[in-house]
This record gives structure tokens, C-alpha cells and sequence, in this order.
């Protein structure tokens, strides 16, 4: 059976003392769903992030890492370091990444191959641009980044990856994803995974939906036979809202 799972990417926001202060509010609230429940602060707040939230049912996953163990590669955070401060889980391929910082789909598979290496869990995720939607080419695209990326792997990697879907053409566009978009496009995701996989296999992967999911929408996009959670981005940043998400299933 696979998850409900709602992760809240906090993106370069927050400096210490906010994080410590939303953690504090994140911790007064209460599940009522079955979801499980992530937040992924900026590398400086990962420790006392987690310090703060072992005890509770809210894990603290990275936002990125590099592929190598060390070496010289200023700047970046290498699994295993990500893992000496209590984390296990880390999100790939964001749109951002790819987008700012020119993450390609073959530079991502190296990733994805590390973090498992490391017993890691991987949020990978991919998605359409505008005028890509536009061109009617999504399925191509996320068809394609998936098989780039993760279908290498054996289909006992998947019960260590979780799938989030970004729309990129309806995050900051004035452009709206439906609800009924979104499934369309997770029925296809699962389908591309079942043909390649076969079907118990895709069964059992938990798609995250991350397009600019609100307290409003959460409960119809959540309802969706193929939408398994979401990737929050603005959202997770205020307490309530966050919450507010998580117990819509």
C-alpha cells in the first residue's frame, strides 16, 4: 500500500531563528490524516532542525546534494554528510535546480544513484514547462525525464523513491492546473512506470503532486486516485497552511 505524503520544501527561506520559530508552531499542531510528513530546510538549519523534530512524526529531508562522497566540489553537501546530521532523505531534480543551476537529466541519474548507494530516500522530481504543455509535448517530456534519470535502476530501487510531479507552467505563471490535469498526468507517470516496471511496482510508488497546492485546493487535487501527496513550496512556510494540507487527505 502505498503512502499519502505531504513534504513541505522550504526553498532558501528561513534563517535559524525562523526556523526555529516555525518548527515550534509545526510541533503545536496535530496530524489527523495518514500522511507522512516532511520538511526540507536550507543546509545551515538541517541539524537543529532535526534536533528540534526527532521525537515528533515530521522528518527533516535536504533539499539537494551532490553525487560524489568528497572532494573538490565547493559548495556542495555529499550524502553521507547529509546523513551524519540525521537526514535520510533527500528531493532531485527540482525544477528549480534544473532550471537555475542546469541539472540535466544524466547529471541527476548520478545523484539518484548516490543517494541510494547511501540507503537514502529520494524525492525525484520533473516536470513541464509552458511551452512545452503548450506543444501538447508533456507526456514526451516527463516520459523522458523519468526514463533518463531512474530507469536504469532495478525495480527494487523503487521502494526507495518517491515521484513528484511539478507543472512547471502553473507555478508563478498565472496559469492554473486543474485537478483533473494533475490525475491525467499521474495516471500517465504510473502507466510509464507499470509498462516498464510492471504494474505491482508502480502500484506501490507515491506520487507527489507539486503544483502550488493550497489549503483551498488540497482536498479535491488529494482525492485523485493518483495523487499520493504533495510537494508544498509557499505553503510550508506558514504553520497552519502546512497543516492545513497535510490533514486533507
Amino acid at each position: 500500500m502505498r503512502k499519502h505524503i505531504v513534504a513541505g520544501n522550504w526553498k532558501m527561506n528561513n534563517d535559524l531563528s525562523m526556523t526555529e520559530t516555525l518548527i515550534s508552531e509545526l510541533k503545536k499542531q496535530t496530524i489527523t490524516s495518514d500522511a507522512e510528513v516532511m520538511i526540507a530546510p536550507v543546509f545551515t538549519n538541517l541539524w537543529p532542525a532535526y534536533q528540534a523534530l526527532k521525537d515528533s512524526d515530521i522528518e527533516v529531508v535536504a533539499q539537494n546534494m551532490h553525487f560524489a562522497e568528497s572532494g573538490a566540489y565547493t559548495g556542495e553537501v555529499s550524502a553521507t554528510m547529509l546523513k551524519s546530521v540525521g537526514v535520510k532523505t533527500v528531493i532531485l531534480g527540482h525544477s528549480e535546480r534544473r532550471e537555475y543551476f542546469n541539472e540535466t537529466d544524466e547529471l541527476l541519474a548520478k545523484k539518484v544513484d548516490a543517494a541510494l548507494a547511501n540507503d537514502m530516500r529520494v524525492i525525484f522530481c520533473f516536470g513541464e514547462e509552458l511551452a512545452e504543455r503548450k506543444a501538447g509535448k508533456e507526456q514526451e517530456v516527463v516520459g523522458s525525464q523519468i526514463a533518463n534519470a531512474l530507469f536504469h535502476l532495478d525495480a527494487s530501487a523503487f521502494k526507495h523513491i518517491i515521484l513528484a510531479y511539478e507543472p512547471v507552467w502553473a507555478i508563478g505563471t498565472g496559469e492554473t492546473a486543474s485537478p483533473e490535469q494533475a490525475q491525467d498526468m499521474h495516471a500517465f507517470i504510473r502507466k510509464t512506470l507499470a509498462d516498464k516496471y510492471g504494474a505491482e511496482v508502480a502500484d506501490e510508488v507515491s506520487i507527489l503532486y507539486g503544483g502550488s497546492v493550497k489549503p483551498a485546493n488540497a482536498q479535491e487535487i488529494f482525492s485523485k486516485p493518483d495523487v499520493d501527496g504533495g510537494l508544498i513550496g509557499g505553503a510550508s512556510l506558514k504553520a497552519d497552511d502546512f497543516f492545513a494540507i497535510v490533514n486533507a487527505f
